[in-house]
C-alpha cells in the first residue's frame, strides 16, 4: 500500500496514475480535484479529447482507473469516483489549459474589484509563467497574475439558450 497522501498530494498521486491512463484511452487529463462535498468525499476526473466526451469514454476511464487506484490506494478516506467532462464553460487552471485557449473569449473573476467589478468578460491573450495577460471590452490589455483571480472560464455561449 502507498503511503497515504492528503489534499494536494491527492491529486498529484491520482494525476500520476491516471494520466498515462487516459492517453492510452486517447484522452487528455484536463483536471483532478478530491474535495468534500457535505459528508462526502469526490474524487473527480476531469477528460476531454478534441471531438468531445462521451459516457463511453467516461465508462472507459471509470474502468481504465479502477484496478490502478486500488494497487496504489492513495487516499486514506472513502470517496465516490466521478469521471467526467470540462463542459462547455470550462475552468482553465493548469498551465497547458490557458495556452490552448489564447485568443479565446472567457469570463474572468477576479479576487478584488477591477474598474469597480470583480467580474469581466475578456479575450485571453497571453498567458507567460503565471501571468495572463487579458483584452478588455475597451480594448485595453492588461497583465494580471493568476493568484489576482478567483476563477477564469471560457465564455462559448452566444445569448441564445
Amino acid at each position: 500500500m502507498a503511503e497515504k497522501r492528503k489534499g494536494g498530494n491527492v491529486v498529484n498521486a491520482v494525476w500520476e496514475i491516471a494520466e498515462p491512463l487516459a492517453e492510452e484511452l486517447g484522452l487528455i487529463l484536463w483536471d483532478v480535484k478530491f474535495l468534500k462535498e457535505g459528508a462526502n468525499w469526490y474524487l473527480r476526473i476531469i477528460i476531454d479529447k478534441a471531438d468531445g466526451v462521451s459516457i463511453d469514454d467516461c465508462v472507459a476511464m471509470n474502468d481504465a482507473l479502477d484496478a490502478p487506484l486500488d494497487e496504489e490506494d492513495p487516499i486514506e478516506q472513502s470517496y465516490n469516483l466521478q469521471i467526467c467532462s470540462p463542459g462547455v464553460e470550462r475552468e482553465l487552471i493548469r498551465d497547458f489549459h490557458f495556452t490552448s485557449y489564447l485568443g479565446a473569449d472567457v469570463v474572468v473573476k477576479f479576487r478584488t474589484a477591477v474598474d469597480g467589478a470583480k467580474v469581466h468578460s475578456c479575450v485571453l491573450k497571453d498567458f507567460n509563467d503565471g501571468n495572463i495577460t487579458l483584452e478588455f471590452s475597451d480594448g485595453e490589455q492588461r497583465v494580471f497574475e493568476k493568484k489576482d483571480m478567483s476563477s477564469i472560464r471560457l465564455d462559448d455561449f452566444d445569448g441564445s439558450f
